[in-house]
């Protein structure tokens, strides 16, 4: 029996491509402004800013009494602070992702080059017993006898 191996058209195309990175999908002036702007957003930096920004307005609302200190927590320093701190973590969530795509990519890479040598001493294998037939059959022997 014959093998001939055929290769998955997946296999070329592999060799040309890595795994995808959120970074990948900015496409365009908007993409990668929308990326610019998210990166700088979400950073503690800007958490940092927008807290002591809030604070200017902070004196205002003591004044006014406990309603507006609620309201200040709840309508601004919440929702500009969290807001920050919510996309740092989105982007250490998308760095450890990205990460385990490469991860990933790496273990698949290697498990079809593992599957290529397999491939390649089952062939060194079966032209060993080929030619071993071959010698016993010129010996005058069957090789089922």
């Amino acid at each position: 029996m014959n093998y001939n191996h055929v290769a998955h058209p997946r296999l070329v195309d592999r060799k040309n491509t890595k795994p995808v990175k959120v970074s990948d999908n900015a496409v365009g002036f908007n993409g990668k402004l929308a990326m610019r702007i998210t990166k700088i957003v979400g950073s503690m930096w800007c958490a940092y800013a927008f807290g002591l920004f809030d604070l200017l307005s902070l004196p205002s609302a003591m004044r006014t009494g406990i309603q507006a200190i609620v309201a200040w927590v709840a309508q601004t320093f919440l929702q500009l602070v969290l807001l920050s701190i919510i996309m740092v973590g989105q982007n250490l969530q998308s760095a450890a992702s990205d990460r385990r795509a490469e991860q990933t990519y790496n273990d698949a890479e290697m498990i079809l080059h593992e599957c290529l040598e397999l491939h390649r001493h089952l062939d060194a294998q079966d032209q060993t017993l080929k030619d071993l037939i071959k010698r016993i059959e010129l010996n005058g022997s069957s090789p089922t006898n």
